[in-house]
């Protein structure tokens, strides 16, 4: 038999744990969420879904978005519009730079005319000239490893169209180009396993270094010999799918390049294999480009849900709407531009109040270097004294980036919440990159519990990088990009030909947009603003 005093002494300690336990859990905020709201997100988005008409609208009417080109200015003026129509306010197009001149192709076309006609599917590269009408010559397969071999070329290029590399192995496609990421992918990364990354020994910059300063020298070299034009490769994919981004200098006053074309890495083969024998070839190339100098500028097309009680802190999405020129842009990122604007256009049609401003921005010159991005930030948020060369690394380090130098903050930088973005393509949501951000953990586990039927609860210490949200957080701001299944961004559609409307997943697209409509939702209504990462020693803010 216990004795009653024993049996009191334990009741007294049980209460005493049970009122602590309940005073830590006071202590601790549980996360909020609105799951009322979030159903009515989820109706909206998924049965009265307008993402693909504005994808649409953005590729098969706009086409290409190249920053500065005349297709660049129809987007910000088509979007700036479109989130008016929506009821947005303060839409405006915020200038940036100067970016230099734009860059646009009306037409090109490639025939191997001898010794047996054939098409060639090629593109130019863009800021490299046309041809002024079509231009008729002979093959020249150049092997150049070094400026020693300059010599064997001297006085044969003049007029001739120049072929430079080396043909590549063309595989069978045993696996196919597009995939999800399965269970044992998922669970790696939510194990924070960082796998290979993208990271540069000092051996392989410096001969990155190199092989990039004898290009230059080889395209300077072929221009004093009077080439009539370069032909390369598409240097990953096949079957017709050529990948094309920038050939020449976006600087007015800049040398011109060659006219320049990247075409299917097959006919490349013919050609070359034809050549081997000692069978000349001739091709006709015809390419009308045009360089756009009127306005050296660049835009982000910016716009707002005002808030109420909180309405100076801001909560920001988005995504890049330039591109590449070879197809119209669709997965990179007319994608994530098209879900950033379904995220906002769901929450007006709700009726959304929110207590936080929330600030959709669509960048321009993220393929150049997240310029339009970067701009942004320090001009209304916080500029770091990170040399560009740091910059340009810390893009691909798993675990996030993180200043390297002092921080000058604006007036806005206390009043920043967070910024979310898309831009991996046309694959559903599967969760978040944290940016190495632990404190966001319990935030995002509890938003996205209501979207867990939907495919999306990973969450990762890693960073992705690369795109815009880099700009936010390399000067301590909270920035994060989803997980994304990869479908064939990678293998058919990143910067390629086939980089089309018909390429995108309209059921992802409706997913993504409805989890973006949400957090964008829980981040303008909680109490708090996001938490942010400590700043690194080294990193301390100066006010400006």
């Amino acid at each position: 038999m216990i004795d009653p005093r024993f049996k009191r002494a334990i009741v007294l300690i049980t209460a005493v744990l049970i009122i602590g336990l309940t005073a830590g859990a006071q202590v601790t905020q549980v996360e909020k969420v609105d799951l009322e709201m979030m159903k009515k997100i989820r109706e909206e988005g998924l049965e009265r879904s307008k993402v693909m008409e504005t994808l649409s609208w953005l590729t098969d009417v706009i086409g290409y978005r190249l920053t500065g080109s005349p297709g660049m200015k129809a987007a910000n003026e088509w979007t700036k519009n479109k989130l008016t129509e929506w009821g947005l306010e303060n839409t405006q197009l915020e200038g940036w730079g100067p970016f230099g001149r734009g860059w646009s192709f009306d037409k090109i076309s490639a025939h191997v005319i001898e010794p047996a006609p054939f098409p060639i599917i090629a593109y130019p590269e863009a800021w490299t000239p046309g041809t002024n009408g079509p231009v008729t010559a002979e093959v020249v397969l150049t092997e150049i490893k070094s400026e020693a071999d300059f010599g064997k070329y001297k006085g044969k290029l003049k007029g001739k169209f120049v072929m430079t590399e080396a043909l590549r192995e063309v595989r069978a496609l045993f696996k196919a180009p597009a995939d999800r990421y399965s269970d044992e992918e998922l669970l790696r990364r939510a194990n924070d396993d960082p796998g290979p990354g993208r990271q540069f020994s000092p051996e392989q910059q410096q001969s990155r270094r190199e092989r990039m300063q004898l290009a230059q020298k080889i395209s300077a070299f072929l221009k004093e010999e009077g080439a009539a034009a370069v032909i390369r490769f598409s240097r990953v994919g096949d079957g017709g799918t050529v990948f094309v981004q920038g050939g020449g200098s976006r600087d007015k006053n800049a040398t011109p390049a060659l006219p320049s074309v990247v075409i299917a890495v097959e006919h490349y083969g013919r050609i070359s294999r034809i050549l081997q024998k000692g069978i000349p070839v001739k091709i006709e190339l015809n390419i009308s480009a045009k360089f756009h100098d009127e306005d050296l500028m660049g835009y982000n097309t910016v716009a707002e849900i005002v808030g109420s009680d909180k309405k100076d802190e801001i909560v920001m999405l988005g995504g890049h709407m330039d591109s590449w020129h070879g197809g119209t842009g669709a997965t990179d990122n007319a994608a994530g531009i098209s879900v950033a604007m379904e995220a906002v256009r769901i929450l007006k049609a709700l009726g959304v109040k929110p207590r936080r401003t929330i600030r959709i921005a669509l960048w321009s010159g993220e393929e150049q270097g997240l310029l339009g991005s970067r701009a942004y930030v320090t001009k209304h948020f916080a500029e770091s004294q990170t040399q560009q060369g740091q910059r340009q690394q810390q893009d691909f380090v798993p675990g996030g980036t993180a200043p390297q130098g002092p921080i000058i903050t604006k007036p806005g930088y206390n009043k920043f919440s967070v910024y979310f973005n898309l831009d991996n393509g046309t694959g559903k949501i599967r969760g978040v990159y944290m940016q190495g951000n632990d404190a966001v953990r319990p935030i995002f586990r509890a938003w996205l519990a209501p979207f867990r039927d939907l495919g999306a609860a990973t969450l990762t210490m890693q960073n992705t990088g690369g795109t815009d949200h880099l700009s936010f957080d390399r000067v301590g701001l909270p920035g994060f990009q989803f997980i994304q299944d990869p479908i064939e961004y990678d293998t058919r559609t990143h910067h390629s030909n086939m980089d089309v409307y018909d390429r995108i997943q309209a059921d992802d697209m409706k997913q993504a947009s409805v989890i973006m409509a949400a957090f964008v939702y829980n981040a303008a209504m909680r109490d708090e603003r996001f938490p942010r990462k400590p700043l690194p020693a080294g990193a301390q803010q100066a006010r400006q």
